[in-house]
């Protein structure tokens, strides 16, 4: 009896660590759901933050609309890290992230991207209309870069340039990564993208700048803790490791602006940063 009584003993106790090492393993894990504005510098921070903590971190990247959806349907993930702010905005606006937990990583301008060497000869919005030429744009409807591509269309462009501009418009693009790609691989003769996307594939990619005058909003790329989190220290934890200054080290070396004022310096003037510009529907892919 008292080997019975021992051996149930034993047993519960290896169970409870068992399961108490199975939750600590759960809880030494973070998951991310990211636009892939940020994409290849937080592929470093990651890679480096693992190393330093030991902490297994997934990332997944997309449109902020799209990953906003996963996590909402799936009621999962630790961390959102949207490429703005106004994606931020709809996910505290549906309870998904703690706004107290929101920090600003870096900054983000509108450009035109075009293949290297800029074949097209593109200096500007308003030589987008010339015919023939192939466009593509960020899906406005889930992507920002997109939404801030139709926000300079539409004050710069009146209905019948619109109209020769949508003319051009081949494709609109899935996520920032897969917008860049559509130059790298000259699948179009242009993009209304980001500046730093001319960083992402130097051999492939060319920024032409657009004047101040064009340029609506400066963007900046936010990240929150999200509600479904496991252990929000931990997720306190990735945002202060992104943010300190190893982390904006990272940023800066792939070329983000990491203030308000780099943004400024390069467009020549100072512009409303952040906000939400409602996309008119006729702009939407299924329009």
């Amino acid at each position: 009896m008292n080997k019975i009584k021992l051996s149930l003993r034993t047993f519960i106790i290896v169970s409870v660590l068992f399961l108490f090492s199975c939750t600590e393993k759960k809880q030494d894990k973070l998951l991310i759901f990211a636009g892939s504005a940020s994409q290849p510098a937080t592929e470093e921070i990651v890679s480096l933050f693992e190393k330093e903590t030991g902490i297994k971190t997934e990332i997944i990247f997309g449109s902020s609309g799209q990953v906003l959806s996963q996590m909402k349907i799936n009621k999962q993930g630790d961390i959102y890290f949207p490429g703005s702010s106004d994606y931020m905005k709809k996910a505290e606006n549906d309870s998904i992230i703690f706004p107290k937990t929101e920090k600003k990583v870096c900054y983000l301008v509108s450009a035109i991207n075009v293949p290297k060497g800029n074949p097209k000869s593109i200096k500007s919005v308003k030589d987008l209309l010339e015919p023939g030429l192939k466009i593509a744009l960020a899906n406005p409807e889930n992507v920002c870069v997109g939404s801030y591509a139709i926000e300079i269309i539409e004050n710069i462009f009146d209905d019948e340039e619109k109209e020769m501009f949508r003319n051009n418009l081949i494709n609109y693009t899935g996520s920032c990564s897969k917008t860049a790609t559509a130059i790298s691989l000259k699948s179009v003769d242009a993009v209304i993208g980001w500046r730093v996307f001319e960083y992402w594939d130097n051999e492939s990619i060319e920024t032409v700048k657009l004047p101040a005058s064009e340029i609506v909003r400066v963007a900046y790329i936010p990240i929150a803790i999200s509600k479904f989190t496991k252990n929000k220290e931990l997720a306190q934890q990735f945002i202060d490791f992104l943010i300190s200054h190893k982390g904006r080290k990272i940023f800066r070396k792939h070329n983000y602006l990491t203030s308000k004022q780099e943004a400024f310096d390069y467009i020549g003037a100072e512009k409303p940063v952040g906000g939400i510009y409602n996309v008119p529907e006729n702009w939407f892919s299924g329009q």
